[in-house]
């Protein structure tokens, strides 16, 4: 969970964006580095896999307030979609404050959006962590595309629970900062309660 620099005086958290492969993790995590004022952020780190990036980047929002006199650090993960990558995902999962799940709107990615949100619960009780007790919040991508489910229909498949959910279009920069500030609130409020 978050860790605290006494010497910064500065609380940092993770926020891990998960969903299938291609769903749009690292478009968004692109798009919020671009618009990012240059001295709040952090380099932005790509790993490279054969077919899929995993990125990181931390930021300092000023808006955001303290937290008894701390400010607050957020760290953004995405993690690789693709199947074969299950070890990895795991390990990005480790000490997570916040969920954002990324959903591909594509009807014919709807299977991939049921899977992925089945590997992120187990990934996390793996980990000693249960999904409904995290901040989380979904998005649902590319909701430009001609193809795009329903948003009834969205959260029927993938969110059963009724969790606070977006609209977005990553590749325009549509909901994607209203995604990042529906987590980091829901962090925050996780925050002043334990500290």
């Amino acid at each position: 969970m978050s860790f605290i620099n006494y010497s910064s005086r500065e609380i940092n958290c993770k926020i891990v964006y998960y969903g299938p492969g291609l769903c749009g993790k690292t478009t968004n995590l692109q798009h919020i580095y671009r618009k990012t004022n240059p001295d709040q952020k952090g380099k932005l780190i790509s790993l490279a896999t054969e077919t899929e990036r995993t990125l990181f980047f931390d930021f300092l929002p000023l808006a955001l307030g303290d937290i008894r006199g701390f400010k607050v650090r957020f760290h953004l993960y995405t993690v690789p979609g693709q199947v074969f990558y299950a070890a990895s995902r795991k390990l990005i999962l480790k000490g997570v404050d916040g969920v954002v799940f990324v959903a591909d709107s594509q009807v014919e990615r709807m299977d991939a959006n049921i899977e992925s949100v089945e590997d992120l619960t187990l990934n996390l009780q793996e980990q000693g962590y249960e999904l409904s007790k995290l901040p989380f919040v979904i998005q649902y991508n590319k909701r430009d595309l001609p193809n795009a489910v329903a948003l009834e229909e969205l959260n029927r498949a993938v969110n059963p629970d009724g969790i606070t959910w977006f609209e977005a279009v990553a590749t325009k920069g549509s909901g994607v900062f209203e995604t990042l500030k529906g987590v980091a609130k829901l962090v925050l409020m996780e925050l002043r309660k334990n500290y």
